[in-house]
């Protein structure tokens, strides 16, 4: 274990590198926080498209997202552009992330200002967000909708969250560095706290990942992934 481990200081500031202006990447983890070819439009192709959003919210009242992995808060900001696109009025949504080590809102909001199309979510995130974000980070950003960050090991966030969940971002940093996001503990998890038909979505395809999403109790399904990778993982719990 050396000293970049972020496993040797659990709770510290995670430490950035800045690629190509705006990029922000892990050099604890020895990764990009997303796709380098446009992680907005990944989020549309493997999170909401693989969790059959925004179609599910027209047949459905109100709505709880998990999501392993807050990073710059992009997965949400564009899901609520969506959201605010195709929600009906009344109904609520609650994203609930999990997030051990949450960045600092100058680091969301300059990761965030690469994509024009996010502008609004943006500023309203960065405005919203704590200087030292520690606990459950809980933000009313508007009437509808209900950002919740839970900070800490998502092992023991998941553990004690209610369950209910309709739908999972699965996106920590790629299994091969980070092992402990898609433990066969942790998926269990995700699935025992997961509605009855409820769905997850993630990247990552690693037979391991699979093999544990299957233990778990979901169905699981391969689809293409983004930008030319080759396969994605979702499915749902029957």
């Amino acid at each position: 274990m050396t000293d970049t481990d972020p496993e040797k200081t659990p709770g510290a500031q995670q430490p950035l590198e800045w690629r190509d202006g705006d990029m922000p990447y892990s050099p604890a983890f020895g990764d990009h926080f997303y796709c380098q070819t446009d992680g907005r439009l990944e989020c549309g192709h493997v999170f909401l498209a693989g969790n059959g959003l925004p179609q599910r919210w027209q047949d459905q009242g109100d709505f709880l997202i998990g999501e392993l992995g807050f990073g710059t808060g992009l997965n949400f900001a564009e899901t609520w552009r969506q959201w605010k696109l195709n929600r009906r009025t009344g109904q609520k949504l609650h994203f609930m992330s999990f997030e051990l080590y949450p960045m600092q809102r100058r680091e969301i909001d300059r990761a965030l200002s690469h994509w024009t199309e996010i502008d609004a979510e943006r500023q309203a995130l960065a405005a919203a967000w704590p200087e030292t974000p520690k606990g459950t980070v809980s933000l009313s950003l508007d009437s509808q909708t209900t950002l919740s960050v839970v900070c800490g090991r998502a092992l023991d966030g998941v553990e004690a969250a209610e369950a209910g969940f309709d739908a999972w971002y699965l996106d920590g940093f790629a299994p091969s560095r980070n092992a402990d996001m898609w433990s066969g503990e942790l998926m269990h998890l995700v699935c025992e706290k997961t509605q009855t038909n409820g769905t997850f979505a993630t990247y990552a395809a690693a037979g391991f990942v699979r093999r544990n999403l299957l233990a778990a109790g979901f169905v699981v399904e391969r689809r293409s992934g983004f930008a030319g990778k080759r396969e994605m993982l979702c499915g749902i719990k029957s």
